[in-house]
């Protein structure tokens, strides 16, 4: 079984460069996507993630199934899998009425037997002020859960706090 590690932390803490970083060494490095083209700003987000890989990358992008996607790219020999980001996953299964736990506990298991590297980006969405309406909140709550079980399931996790990296686990 390879590493597992969940990097969490606030928007632009440098999570993703982390992830990136951690990949440095990996011979056949794959990229798991879970953002979609929505408008011209998320293309373009999209667009400058993608420059900032190397050729060397493999992306799949997928929006809901994240265990059949690791274990796609494990099918495609990866030595390290960056899934990114946990935070519009869980925002994608919401929106589209999946089931959320299941979609996380097939998660956790595929976690357990995979070979690669896997390194998983996810927000810390619960520092910040209640939020004023149920669905903010109850998404909130959500993601937590998630990141608990993901962070369980971990080797590593780390906090990163203005671009560096705490060791939580």
């Amino acid at each position: 079984m390879g590493k597992i590690y969940l990097i969490t932390g606030g928007v632009r803490s440098g999570k993703s460069k982390l992830g990136l970083k951690l990949a440095e060494k990996a011979d056949k490095p794959f990229f798991i996507a879970t953002a979609w083209a929505g408008d011209d700003e998320m293309a373009e987000r999209i667009k400058n993630h993608k420059a900032e890989r190397s050729d060397r990358w493999t992306t799949l992008e997928e929006r809901f199934e994240l265990a059949k996607a690791v274990e796609q790219a494990e099918n495609n020999n990866a030595d390290l899998i960056v899934i990114d980001c946990i935070t519009l996953w869980a925002n994608n299964l919401i929106l589209n009425n999946k089931n959320t736990a299941l979609e996380s506990r097939r998660l956790c298991e595929k976690l357990q037997s995979v070979n690669a590297d896997v390194v998983m980006v996810t927000n810390e969405v619960g520092l910040g002020i209640v939020p004023d309406n149920k669905i903010a909140r109850d998404y909130r709550d959500l993601l937590g859960d998630i990141n608990q079980k993901l962070a369980e399931a971990a080797t590593d996790v780390l906090l990163m706090v203005s671009g560096l990296p705490l060791k939580v686990k």
